[in-house]
């Protein structure tokens, strides 16, 4: 079959050594657009977005080699781009001679990747090659060298064990993989994560758990593993099982909030006050993180239970007292004392005085309404003349409240 053509417009943008130093961002921008350009072409002719997509793998290194990806954002961005290409070829109904040149050009794009953004590429060898039998023909090619490379001293670095083990799961020949892994000269999880997708296909669930949990080297992720095996475990129909043993290890998401929402989601048959019940009680002194949680999920006795345990962020109490003014003042009037209670501690620091002022507001207001007006300002006053109270807090109280307690 011959090779499409298409004028790429991604192609004058990703030219060698086309961007600065601090070109990161722009390099993001040019990735996303690629990827676009080439998801676009692959609704109309997906050979021509495959051979799309194998040209921009192949620009990346020599495009990016000068930027600096300190930061970790433009490694994020070529991932995205990596994975999102990869489902394009793999999916590519090419026959054996197109696939076989695909294989030859991304095989020479890895080798001359200078700080393995491609490494996905080796990890899914196996899949690009199309066939097991392929696949097959590819693990005999590379076993050798894997082999070798960990019969060195300490064992030596191949860019191809990653490729190795992925045509050995893709061939079906699961047996001589985990005997493979099993003379790796150290334990590692991205060798071993081999073994647990080999014991699974062959419907070991039980031993695939075992095996992961014995896959701990000092420096893999312990994230990684009870996801693995959470995924395990929902597979075989195993929830409540996956839940009990690996969910809350499993999960964490980049706040409180987004934990609770990611478990919800992922185990819908869950009571949600249940979870958070469960989130909570894993982190004992830091019960207040999840009050953002709790008034998410609707459970507003609880958040404001939370507040008054531990140090929840200001602005996050400030901005629940003023939502909840006319909804529910009770618990308005619970995130606000709260508030003037972590901010009068001295929890927090840059308190502005703005914090301390809206806080105060929004208390009397929904203390008004709920009746306790008075024992709002005795708290208030309380506070002013504490000896524990942080001087700042103390000092912007006293400008908001006069001496016999009333609001200015």
């Amino acid at each position: 079959m011959k090779r499409p053509s298409y004028p790429w417009a991604f192609r004058p943008r990703l030219r060698a050594r086309g961007f600065s130093w601090r070109g990161s961002s722009l390099a993001a921008q040019r990735l996303k657009e690629a990827v676009s350009e080439v998801k676009a072409v692959s609704r109309q002719d997906p050979l021509v977005a495959a051979d799309g997509a194998i040209i921009l793998m192949e620009k990346l290194w020599p495009a990016l080699e000068q930027i600096d990806s300190s930061s970790g954002a433009l490694g994020s961005a070529v991932g995205k781009t990596v994975h999102a290409l990869l489902d394009l070829l793999i999916a590519a109904p090419a026959d054996a001679d197109l696939r076989e040149e695909w294989l030859t050009r991304l095989w020479t794009a890895v080798q001359e990747d200078g700080v393995d953004f491609l490494t996905e590429v080796s990890e899914r060898w196996g899949e690009l090659c199309g066939t097991p039998a392929r696949a097959s023909q590819a693990a005999d090619e590379l076993r050798v060298l894997v082999q070798r490379s960990w019969s060195e001293p300490h064992g030596a670095y191949f860019r191809g064990t990653p490729a190795c083990l992925s045509c050995l799961l893709a061939a079906g020949r699961h047996q001589e993989l985990l005997d493979l892994i099993d003379t790796a000269p150290f334990l590692w999880w991205h060798d071993r994560r081999y073994g647990v997708r080999a014991l699974t296909a062959m419907g070991q669930t039980d031993a695939a758990i075992r095996y992961a949990e014995a896959s701990r080297g000092s420096n893999d992720s312990p994230v990684v593993i009870a996801r693995a095996c959470e995924e395990i475990l929902l597979a075989a129909g195993r929830s409540d099982e996956a839940y009990r043993r690996y969910a809350l290890a499993a999960n964490p998401g980049g706040t409180h909030l987004a934990t609770f929402r990611a478990l919800k989601k992922k185990y819908p048959q869950k009571d949600p006050r249940g979870i958070l019940d469960d989130l909570i009680g894993g982190t004992p002194g830091e019960e207040g993180k999840w009050f953002a949680a709790a008034k998410s999920g609707g459970f507003l006795d609880l958040a404001a239970e939370l507040a008054g345990r531990s140090p929840v962020d200001i602005a996050t109490l400030i901005r629940a007292a003023r939502d909840h003014l006319a909804s529910d003042p009770a618990f308005a009037l619970a995130a606000a004392t709260a508030a003037l209670r972590w901010m009068a501690r001295g929890h927090f620091y840059e308190i502005t005085s703005g914090e301390v002022w809206q806080a105060t507001e929004f208390a009397l207001q929904a203390a008004g309404t709920v009746g306790r007006l008075e024992d709002t300002q005795g708290f208030v006053r309380t506070l002013i003349n504490s000896r524990d109270t942080y001087a700042f807090v103390s000092e912007q109280l006293k400008r908001r409240f006069q001496t016999d307690g009333h609001p200015r």
